[in-house]
């Protein structure tokens, strides 16, 4: 038999919803997820990098990664960001140049001495100059560069190289493309274009008498097998730019921001100096191999270089900036 509810038990049923309703609702915001469009493989020491950075930002953000360009093909992701389409990219600072020119000069060649200098540049008022142009003119928020090495010039005869007129008549292989046979040139060379995937026959077979990548390269790819020297120019410092959408950037909140640029600091800090080590590595390698190893006059390769990048692209770059990164200690 089922008991009669007095009005009692009912009032205090009432009075206990009443008070539930009161309470102060308890949500949990799921982490902003962000697909990550990379040209590195999955062997890079980079992927190591942002996998450091994606679990420092874990609850926050879910990173998604496509490496090899698997997503967006390079030189397409620019697009894709303003477009919506994506919301974080490793950019190449010369895909921002293609549609903002001044930009330019941060793919010149000796711009930065090292590691050092350049993050010194992109903290600076003049690297602040070019984030703020980046945002306003093309809609992205560029946070922090992100290094993988110097190159270096590697070269088949045995030719001491000291100055750029050492390097008159070398045929160095450059990338194909205007902007890299134009680097060959500022380097005092003749740059001959070949892929990468055919660059140890071409030296081999000596249709090129030299290359530039950084070591590391060098090592795996076993050019040290078919040279004789290393000449450690550091004419250019590969870095990419971590970037993001300036929508997706403004809507993540001041607190997960400066979570963001916190975890990036960290991870990419501590990927410089892998590859710093890296290199140190590959060059006692080099030597343990009969290679030899020195570095040139780099005062005289950097006027020479500066002095034909100004002629070149100077118009495009904004007053006093190279004079400016160059001060910078």
């Amino acid at each position: 038999m089922h008991q009669p509810i007095s009005r009692r038990t009912l009032l205090a049923a009432s009075s206990a919803l009443a008070a539930g309703s009161m309470l102060p609702s308890v949500s949990f915001a799921a982490p902003t997820k962000m697909k990550l469009s990379a040209a590195p493989s999955e062997t890079d020491l980079r992927v190591k990098g942002y996998a450091a950075f994606a679990e420092a930002l874990k609850g926050d953000i879910e990173i998604e990664p496509h490496w090899s360009n698997s997503l967006f093909k390079q030189g397409t992701e620019l697009v894709a960001l303003q477009r919506g389409n994506l919301e974080m990219c490793n950019l190449a600072p010369a895909d921002i140049s293609k549609q903002l020119p001044a930009w330019s000069l941060m793919t010149s060649a000796y711009l930065f001495r090292n590691y050092d200098h350049l993050k010194k540049t992109w903290q600076s008022d003049v690297g602040k100059e070019f984030i703020d142009m980046a945002r306003e003119k093309l809609g992205i928020e560029v946070i922090r560069p992100v290094y993988f090495g110097a190159r270096q010039v590697n070269l088949k005869p045995d030719k001491q190289i000291k100055t750029p007129a050492d390097l008159a008549g070398i045929k160095l292989r450059m990338p194909p493309g205007e902007y890299w046979q134009f680097l060959g040139e500022s380097l005092g060379a003749n740059p001959t274009p070949v892929a990468y995937a055919e660059l140890y026959t071409a030296l081999q077979t000596g249709v090129v008498d030299g290359q530039d990548n950084p070591l590391v390269a060098g090592r795996t790819m076993k050019f040290y097998e078919v040279t004789s020297q290393f000449v450690l120019t550091r004419h250019v410092l590969g870095y990419d730019m971590l970037t993001v959408a300036k929508k997706v950037w403004d809507g993540l909140g001041k607190d997960v921001q400066a979570k963001f640029r916190a975890a990036a600091d960290k991870a990419f800090d501590a990927n410089a100096a892998e590859y710093d080590k890296q290199e140190s590595e590959a060059i006692e390698f080099f030597k343990s191999q009969g290679k030899k190893i020195y570095e040139p006059d780099q005062n005289a390769f950097r006027e020479f270089a500066q002095k034909k990048y100004l002629a070149q692209y100077g118009k495009d770059w904004p007053k006093g900036a190279l004079e400016k990164i160059n001060a910078i200690k």
